[in-house]
């Protein structure tokens, strides 16, 4: 494109490998093309398309496309299929594509006609495939997790699944099992919400709180082994991971639904499923907690300002006055195409700041975190509320990890961030 910084345009091309050969352009679209794989005839190209031409759209979904060398035709396939595609493969037969498919909690295997353009269901578990690799004669190997197993190898072979390792099993063995389920909740507009709940044990009830909400805010929980949430049910917590708007695994509209507007269906789907388990008996509606990291500490900002029942918080590489974030972040493309730069739209930015421009109404005690060299959501985000809570006088203390970047990769200070979280939620609800 004439400006590539400003959009995320990418497009395919086919190289005859002989000298002097130019390459051949064969996709033509505003938005991203990925992932050409060759038919096993070399007769078609399967591709991944982006599902928007926005300049920046974190907030869709990759359709399969189908190239034809012969015809030159082009097609995309699953335009009518609102899931998304990922790691494609070729059948034998070259009569269909072989692909995972992100749904709600859960991702399986699903293989597509590319004639009738209809998706067969190969798995359908209550878990999360991933890393799907097959060979030249159809042999497939793919990782598989849920909630009471990480990942191990599978293979897939005559419609049926295969356990090849059992490399976790000393591991989960050595852990307390917990109860950990989906559950669903209606927010106060009447969206359904999906979720996963984490408890010691199956008969808790009345237990503090914790919300653990994940960043983004294109991705899910799901029904996959989930470590962290594990450590803190043990801690004797409720732990509820949900999927607000804006979450992937439901479809383009439910992803797309906080475009532009930050911190208001997000929270409502926060709140609604902390209600629901305060009125199913599981939650003490006196001690509540929230806590999440990059676009999770954003929420846990936004849900603190606008509902004071939490008593404590934990705000890990998040922001609040998002006015910083422009130019000094990697998401200018994205503030430029759904925002609006701040001179252009300055009420829409203010309106997006309000957990730091209305700070003064926050009661709940928060622990701010960041990574000092954190270009994602720089540490700014994190220096400016722990400011404003010691000007007001709220409870607060802020870490910030040296070295490290958006996630943390040295094991002393994950462990650590585990350890003051423990510690701050206890502090305040027990």
């Amino acid at each position: 494109s004439e400006n590539p910084d400003k959009n995320s345009n990418t497009d395919l091309f086919l190289l005859n490998l002989t000298k002097g050969a130019t390459p051949l352009q064969f996709t033509n679209y505003k938005g991203a093309n990925t992932s050409p794989v060759f038919s096993p005839d070399n007769s078609k190209i399967a591709f991944l398309q982006s599902s928007s031409e926005r300049n920046f759209d974190m907030y869709d979904i990759t359709h399969l496309g189908i190239y034809d060398l012969k015809s030159k035709a082009l097609s995309i396939v699953s335009k009518n299929y609102d899931r998304a595609f990922s790691s494609i493969a070729w059948s034998k037969d070259g009569q269909s594509i072989l692909s995972l498919i992100e749904d709600d909690r859960k991702q399986n295997l699903v293989q597509f006609n590319i004639q009738t353009q209809k998706p067969e269901q190969l798995t359908n578990e209550m878990g999360v495939y991933s890393s799907m690799d097959m060979n030249d004669k159809g042999d497939m190997v793919l990782l598989f997790a849920n909630l009471e197993t990480p990942n191990e190898i599978y293979s897939y072979q005559n419609k049926t699944t295969k356990r090849l390792t059992h490399l976790q099993d000393a591991f989960v063995a050595s852990l307390k099992k917990g109860y950990h389920k989906g559950f669903q909740s209606t927010s106060s507009d009447g969206t359904i919400v999906s979720s996963i709940l984490h408890l010691p044990d199956s008969g808790a009830k009345n237990l503090p709180l914790i919300m653990f909400i994940h960043g983004g805010p294109v991705a899910q929980d799901d029904y996959a082994f989930d470590m962290t949430s594990r450590i803190y049910a043990n801690a004797g917590y409720a732990v509820a991971t949900v999927n607000y708007r804006g979450s992937s695994g439901r479809g383009v509209e439910f992803t797309n639904a906080i475009y532009a507007d930050w911190g208001n269906k997000e929270v409502q789907d926060i709140v609604g499923a902390a209600n629901h388990l305060i009125k199913m008996g599981i939650a003490d509606s006196n001690r509540l907690a929230i806590g999440g990291w990059s676009y999770g500490g954003i929420l846990t900002n936004y849900t603190i300002a606008k509902d004071t029942r939490f008593k404590a918080a934990v705000s890990g590489a998040g922001s609040s006055f998002q006015f910083t974030m422009y130019g000094t972040d990697q998401y200018v493309k994205q503030y430029d195409d759904e925002l609006g730069p701040p001179w252009r739209n300055f009420q829409k930015w203010v309106n997006l700041s309000y957990p730091f421009l209305n700070v003064q109404k926050i009661k709940t005690p928060t622990l701010f975190m960041a990574s000092e060299k954190d270009f994602n959501v720089p540490v700014a985000g994190a220096e400016q509320m722990y400011q404003a809570f010691k000007y007001e006088g709220i409870s607060t203390e802020l870490i910030i990890y040296p070295g490290q970047n958006h996630g943390l990769s040295v094991p002393s200070y994950i462990a650590h961030r585990y350890q003051r979280h423990l510690d701050w939620f206890k502090k305040f609800l027990k």
